[in-house]
């Protein structure tokens, strides 16, 4: 069994490789933690996360006082002397949901020059079924005499919600290449609660992708769902309600009607799963259609809009909510963003505000939307307010307030937050999706 104080190396410090080091060091393990550059060491060894995320700051802070955690940008240093070496890079995917496995495969021809014997590789980073047998060849062919154990754990974490995933996951899977590394990475995870599944590689990374796409999936049906309720006059909440209460249905199923998935995780596990479909002749007509709908969903807050308001040439629109989900920092991969370009390809012109969206990330918008410092900024003299992104903060939004700063009451609440009776009463029109018609 694995001794308490093990020594764990964990490469690939943004979301994902930072709250696994965090939470490993809280879990009585010695980790350090790799940075790709001395840059980002230094931010790290003071305590400061790449993006926000609820409770890693005070985590970090805690355990590089106990020494039990510390950052560098030298591999080799790490390395030394570590029984695991965790890759966990947050897979960066391109415009088409391609995962870049850049990182990884530089990540592992420079650990054929530094690993040590008996040492096991974790691949947590989502990857495409089949590349950590790729990497197992590739390690051996550029460092023939090494023996190690290569094991994939498929992270499991969210936006907002990580640390208390990690920690206290649903579901653990262990896919590992032999008895000794299966028995390896149980110990290292111990301490950790919850059911386990225990395959080799390739089922753990199909294992991966099949979640991500029931999730997706579940996610279409609902907003396919909602927008025929909305044409035929129903209430979507109401039917998913009821269909919760089925059995048959998992009361947890994401069957939430609103936008789509954003963020690029989803969207990245059913591209792989397309792709692997059609090298090998499988036509995978539903996961064609998932997409097709999430394609769609993420266009219907222009649509509304427009059914709002007719043209949107010169018109102001209040954006509330740039992340791509609620509970960090990041606008990568955010639906939002793609809404505000939308939106300003049809002429409005876009304020915007959000509580803990990244500054850095927001420059890079600059000539798309002008940013706000409260709400009540970004309604201020404006045609309508999307609620986009669902903070809870927005549910205490002071309507009379609001009212009295906007050009014209027009709510779009494209995540259904807001009760739509309340806001009728304070004299708004009000649309969600999905709530059967638009509320005057």
């Amino acid at each position: 069994m694995l001794h308490n104080i093990a020594k764990v190396c964990v490469v690939g410090l943004w979301h994902l490789g930072v709250v696994t080091s965090a939470c490993f060091a809280d879990l009585g393990r010695n980790v350090v933690g790799v940075a790709d550059d001395p840059e980002r060491a230094a931010f790290l060894k003071n305590g400061v996360p790449p993006l926000f995320e609820p409770e890693l700051a005070e985590l970090m802070a805690k355990h590089l006082a106990s020494g039990r955690l510390r950052f560098t940008s030298n591999l080799r240093d790490a390395v030394r002397g570590s029984a695991y070496v965790v890759i966990a890079y947050d897979t960066p995917v391109n415009e088409h949901d391609e995962p870049d496995l850049a990182p990884i495969i530089a990540t592992v021809d420079a650990l054929a020059g530094c690993i040590e014997d008996d040492t096991t590789v974790i691949m947590s980073s989502q990857v495409p079924v089949g590349t950590c047998e790729a990497l197992v060849d590739r390690l051996r062919s550029l460092n023939p005499g090494l023996r190690f154990g290569m094991v994939c754990v498929p992270e499991n974490l969210r936006l907002g919600q990580a640390i208390e995933r990690f920690l206290q996951p649903d579901l653990l899977v262990f896919g590992a290449d032999s008895e000794v590394a299966m028995e390896r990475v149980e110990a290292l995870y111990s301490p950790i609660p919850g059911p386990r599944a225990r395959t080799d590689l390739r089922t753990a990374e199909m294992t991966k992708h099949a979640i991500n796409a029931y999730l997706a999936t579940c996610i279409s049906l609902g907003n396919e769902l909602a927008n025929l309720c909305d044409e035929v006059g129903a209430d979507a909440f109401q039917v998913v309600r009821a269909l919760k209460l089925d059995s048959r249905v998992s009361p947890k199923a994401p069957l939430v009607p609103g936008l789509g998935f954003a963020g690029g995780t989803l969207a990245r596990d059913m591209t792989v799963l397309t792709k692997l479909a059609a090298q090998h002749g499988y036509p995978a007509s539903l996961l064609k259609g998932v997409l097709a709908v999430n394609q769609f969903q993420a266009g219907m807050v222009v649509h509304r809009l427009e059914g709002l308001l007719g043209t949107l040439a010169a018109r102001k629109i209040g954006v509330l909510g740039l992340t791509y989900k609620p509970g960090t920092s990041t606008l990568r991969r955010s639906a939002a963003i793609e809404i505000i370009r939308d939106l300003v390809a049809k002429g409005a012109a876009i304020k915007a505000f959000d509580p803990k969206a990244d500054p850095a990330e927001i420059e890079l918008h600059r000539r798309e939307f002008s940013i706000c410092t409260d709400p009540y900024a970004a309604a201020r003299d404006a045609d309508a307010l999307a609620l986009v992104t669902p903070w809870p903060e927005f549910r205490d939004l002071d309507l009379a307030r609001l009212k009295s700063v906007m050009h014209t009451p027009v709510i779009l609440d494209a995540p259904n937050m807001l009760e739509p009776t309340k806001v009728t009463q304070a004299g708004f029109v009000y649309q969600g999706i999905g709530r059967g018609s638009v509320h005057r």
